[in-house]
């Protein structure tokens, strides 16, 4: 046994080990000075429930998907059952399957406004019969998808021999085959097209359009465990569908004031629990998660726990608030944990505890004292997503220059990693956390406001760019594979 087969097994025997995360493969990938174009940019990634299939959304209103190599390999299936046994650990890889477009740009005429085709969630669905279910939304349409393998049917040749085709040409009483007593001259000189079936492409078909339920954008959608409804949420609404009812949806949650004037908070997020049918959570702008049930009333304007960091002694400052607001919310396979991001941190909930956070990681601390030229840039807004592993033990989220961090949840767990969306990830370090900034620093802040470009030095003295930012990432459910996007290209990686 060499010594990379004993790195294997030292890993598979403590899954709590530090992993080392190594650059897997590259989709779309642009070479160097190749600018991207706007609809090409990713804005969902998901994996299904058995980790063989990936889907990404673009600002371009496409789906694309993605299938792990060995899914349709009918040949050697037992060999390929063998290699697995042997190597546990084999990292996934995948390639290419299909991609469709999903939604379009739409104009709202009643509003005057325009809709954007952006993808901004995909779900998956419970497969059936071979065939493979999502949900896929834009900012008002929720559209239910199949994708299915379907064989292509060709012409062969158009000029076969009359031997080949049936019963008319080689019967030797062509009028036993004929209608109305007719005899044709000369049926030997008959032709017929072959018909062959070659192999089998996937076909994606819509199968119901869920439109006109939200005043507001939509910002999640979740599937239920029971596999027959969804939630979609907006600002200030979160409905339930059927999947199968698309002309009619139920109001569930609703924080619109009376006057708008009085409204103090926003919907940011919502996801149903992974196992209980009845539960589901949603974040706020606040910093607040509610985790409702279902069972309790028709309308869930009541909480039955709420989940929020208790309130720092000290002065508060004007950007407080905004970096408070929850960005993504997402459950642990177990469903006893949530893990929830903001603007700054990564946060670990446990839902039987309500006194504050389990745990509380620090993404890049040292973008405190520059708070001033991320609200002058807009860019103090922008909405990282969050993911932990199947077996909750490690959570990844996004921050700039294309970088993402990985962080060990369980108790005890120290481990933390930096790396950066290309093919050498680990070639950033860890940003060293800036000192506590004191009163005199945020006031030289503000007096180069705007001064500065958007490329910043960080901790490390690395280039930090604000316009390259990594917002959307998705964690392999049975395996330590982590799929990332980075404008238009989609990386992935292992450990």
């Amino acid at each position: 046994m060499n010594g990379d087969d004993e790195e294997i097994v030292a890993a598979s025997v403590d899954p709590s080990l530090p992993l080392e995360w190594r650059f897997s493969q590259v989709f779309g990938e642009r070479s160097a000075g190749e600018e991207v174009q706007e609809v090409d940019v990713i804005s969902a990634i998901e994996f299904d429930h058995s980790g063989d299939h990936l889907a990404t959304g673009d600002r371009g209103g496409r789906v694309v998907l993605f299938e792990r190599s060995h899914v349709r390999n009918s040949s050697g299936g037992a060999r390929r059952d063998l290699e697995d046994t042997d190597h546990p650990l084999r990292h996934p890889e995948f390639r290419y399957k299909t991609e469709f477009q999903s939604h379009d740009p739409e104009f709202d005429y009643l509003k005057s406004l325009e809709i954007e085709e952006k993808i901004n969630k995909i779900r998956w669905c419970q497969t059936a019969n071979g065939a493979l279910f999502l949900l896929s939304t834009n900012d008002k349409t929720i559209k239910y998808w199949k994708v299915q393998d379907k064989k292509i049917k060709k012409v062969c040749e158009v000029n076969s021999d009359p031997s080949k085709t049936g019963a008319v040409a080689s019967s030797g009483n062509p009028t036993a085959c004929l209608g109305n007593g007719g005899v044709p001259e000369a049926i030997s000189s008959l032709r017929f097209p072959l018909v062959t079936s070659h192999e089998s492409s996937p076909v994606a078909r819509c199968r119901r359009v869920y439109s006109h339920a939200h005043d507001y954008h939509i910002n999640s959608i979740s599937n239920n465990s029971d596999g027959e409804t969804f939630i979609s949420a907006d600002d200030l609404r979160i409905n339930l569908w059927n999947l199968e009812i698309s002309n009619q949806s139920f109001n569930i949650v609703d924080v619109k004031p009376e006057k708008m004037e009085d409204l103090s908070e926003v919907i940011t997020s919502a996801e149903f629990h992974p196992t209980h049918c009845n539960m589901l959570a949603y974040s706020s702008s606040k910093g607040s998660i509610r985790l409702i049930d279902l069972r309790q009333s028709a309308l869930c304007d009541s909480h039955s726990k709420l989940f929020e960091e208790p309130e720092a002694a000290g002065p508060k400052s004007f950007f407080t608030e905004i970096i408070a607001s929850v960005s993504d919310i997402k459950f642990a396979k177990e469903g006893r944990y949530l893990l929830s991001r903001d603007y700054m941190t990564l946060k670990l909930w446990d839902i039987n505890m309500d006194s504050g956070p389990v745990s509380t990681f620090q993404v890049h601390e040292y973008l405190k004292p520059k708070l001033c030229d991320l609200y002058e840039n807009d860019s103090i807004f922008d909405k990282f997503e969050c993911c932990i592993s199947g077996n909750g033990l490690r959570a990844a989220t996004g921050s700039y220059s294309n970088m993402f961090r990985v962080f060990g949840v369980s108790p005890g767990s120290t481990e933390s990693a930096t790396l950066e969306a290309s093919r050498n990830p680990m070639r950033r370090h860890v940003p060293v956390p800036s000192r506590p900034s004191r009163l005199g620093s945020i006031a030289r802040v503000v007096g180069r406001a705007g001064s500065e470009s958007a490329g910043e030095v960080d901790g490390s003295s690395n280039a930090l760019d604000y316009k390259t930012k990594l917002l959307h990432l998705a964690w392999h459910p049975n395996e330590n594979s982590i799929a990332c996007a980075a404008g238009n290209s989609l990386y992935m990686y292992y450990a």
